[in-house]
């Protein structure tokens, strides 16, 4: 091979090793990335099918059931509400008419399967997100009422 073959192999072999280097970063962040949803996004439809994301808004009042380590509970935002069952310890915060953000997913039957419960820390504390979905719920009820 003359010099300038080999040195075209090089940068060749350079470009392709970066371009792999970086598709393979870009794939293990796109499976790691986890998008936040209201009730009222995942009972219209938009939350993705067979992928984890977040739900986030209040337990719903009474609607708590524990079952040795498996709890049920309804997730809303005052708008649409959305089953919850989680098999595990709940956070010690965890408690009825708080706030709760839930990471699973939801099966065709409608009901969130989740794998990990996050309960808000404080009372005066709720993610903007799912401050402003409750919000824009408080607003579309009243709206509907008058």
């Amino acid at each position: 091979m003359k010099p300038r073959q080999k040195r075209l192999a090089i940068v060749v072999g350079g470009v392709a090793a970066i371009g792999i280097a970086a598709a393979l970063i870009l794939n293990a962040f796109q499976s790691n990335l986890v998008f936040f949803f209201t009730p009222t996004q995942v009972a219209s439809g938009e939350a993705p099918q067979g992928r984890a994301f977040r739900i986030g808004g209040l337990v719903k009042e009474g609607s708590l059931q524990r079952t040795d380590i498996t709890a049920r509970f309804v997730v809303t935002d005052t708008a649409k509400e959305i089953p919850v069952t989680y098999k595990g310890i709940l956070p010690d915060l965890f408690s009825e008419g708080k706030g709760v953000v839930a990471q699973g997913s939801i099966g065709p039957d409608g009901l969130f399967t989740a794998t990990e419960v996050l309960a808000k820390h404080d009372e005066n504390y709720m993610p903007p997100e799912a401050q402003a979905a409750v919000d824009k719920a408080h607003e579309a009820s009243r709206t509907l009422k008058q």
